[in-house]
C-alpha cells in the first residue's frame, strides 16, 4: 500500500475538507448529539465543519490526506485564527456550549496541540488515512516538546487512539453521551 500524501490544507481545501466531515460524522455519537435533525443535519454540519477550518486553517492547523480523503484540524498552542461568528440554532449552540465545557474541563492549563477533528471521508475507509494525518499533527506536537489531546465520543475510537500512544485522561457524560478525553504525552 502506498503512503498517504501528507500536505497542509489552504483555503482552497476548505469545499473538501467540509464534505469530507459531512459524510464523516452522518453517524457519529457527538456531531449528531449537536445536531439531531435529519433534515437539518447536512447544512448544520456544513457550517460548524466550515467555522472549524476557518479557525485552524490561518495557523497551519489542517493536515489533508491525499488531498483531503482524510483531515485533521488542530489547535496548535497559542493558536487562535478570527472568524466570524458561527450561526447556528440556538438548542444546537447550547449543546456545543455544554460538550465544550465537559472537554475543556480535561485540557491542561499549559501549552499543548488538540486534535479538534479527525475525520476520513466514508468512501476511503479502510485505507488508515485517519491513522496517517493523525500522526503528522502528533509528530509536530511532539517535535515542539508538547503533548497532544483529543476527545471522543464513540466508543469504537478509544481503542483506536490507545493504538496510537493515547490515553484516557478522563471522561464524562452530557446527557446520555459519553466522552473520552485522552493524552499523547512525549515521552523520552
Amino acid at each position: 500500500m502506498d503512503q498517504p500524501q501528507i500536505t497542509l490544507a489552504t483555503p482552497a481545501d476548505r469545499r473538501r475538507v467540509v464534505s469530507t466531515f459531512v459524510a464523516a460524522f452522518a453517524a457519529d455519537p457527538a456531531v449528531r448529539y449537536f445536531f439531531p435533525d435529519e433534515d437539518g443535519y447536512p447544512t448544520q454540519a456544513a457550517a460548524f465543519a466550515g467555522y472549524l477550518f476557518d479557525k485552524r486553517v490561518g495557523v497551519e492547523g489542517v493536515h489533508l490526506a491525499d488531498g483531503g480523503a482524510a483531515v485533521a484540524l488542530w489547535d496548535p498552542p497559542g493558536g487562535t485564527s478570527t472568524v466570524d461568528k458561527l450561526e447556528l440554532p440556538a438548542d444546537a449552540r447550547e449543546r456545543l456550549d455544554a460538550y465544550d465545557a465537559v472537554v475543556h474541563g480535561f485540557l491542561p492549563s499549559t501549552p499543548h496541540w488538540y486534535l479538534g477533528v479527525l475525520a476520513t471521508h466514508p468512501e476511503h475507509a479502510g485505507r488508515r488515512l485517519g491513522r496517517a494525518v493523525m500522526a503528522t499533527g502528533v509528530q509536530r506536537a511532539h517535535a515542539s516538546g508538547l503533548p497532544a489531546y483529543l476527545e471522543t465520543s464513540n466508543p469504537r475510537n478509544v481503542d483506536v487512539y490507545r493504538g496510537a500512544g493515547f490515553e484516557v485522561v478522563g471522561e464524562s457524560s452530557i446527557v446520555d453521551l459519553h466522552v473520552w478525553v485522552m493524552a499523547n504525552p512525549v515521552r523520552g
